[in-house]
């Protein structure tokens, strides 16, 4: 059964503690698929969600590698960046279960280029920019699956 909630922000610092206060309640095997379009905050989110865990490395979108691997935390984070994955077998090269499945819990940016690769159950986060309410004004929608 899915359950949606949906939050409002008016500047990056609240993007960046929604992200925070869904990263300090992650659980090992968590899956995240953080969609939105460029420009509409996905990173700052995750940079939220990473202090959540309680990782201090920085946090970037891992854009041309893929995969960034976050240890520092009480759990690791597995940042994916689908933007450049062009055939979803990919996932498959670069072992996706042992991470989507692993000890750590998953954050995906871009996941409509992998979402046959998805657990049953993950947490869909859509971001949206509302540029009338104002240039840093997003609409955070979070759908569990």
């Amino acid at each position: 059964m899915q359950s949606s909630e949906t939050f409002e922000t008016s500047s990056t610092e609240e993007t960046y503690e929604i992200g925070r206060k869904f990263g300090s309640l992650a659980e090992a095997g968590s899956v995240f698929a953080l969609d939105g379009d460029l420009g509409a905050g996905k990173t700052v989110f995750a940079k939220g969600f990473a202090a959540g865990l309680g990782i201090t490395e920085n946090v970037s979108s891992p854009t041309f590698t893929i995969l960034q691997i976050y240890d520092s935390g009480r759990l690791e984070l597995y940042h994916y960046d689908a933007y450049r994955i062009e055939d979803p077998s990919e996932m498959e090269e670069i072992g996706y279960t042992e991470y989507f499945y692993g000890k750590g819990t998953c954050l995906v940016e871009w996941p409509g280029n992998i979402s046959a690769y998805f657990p049953k159950h993950y947490t869909k986060i859509s971001i949206e920019r509302e540029p009338e309410k104002g240039l840093d004004h997003r609409r955070i929608t979070v759908t569990r699956i």
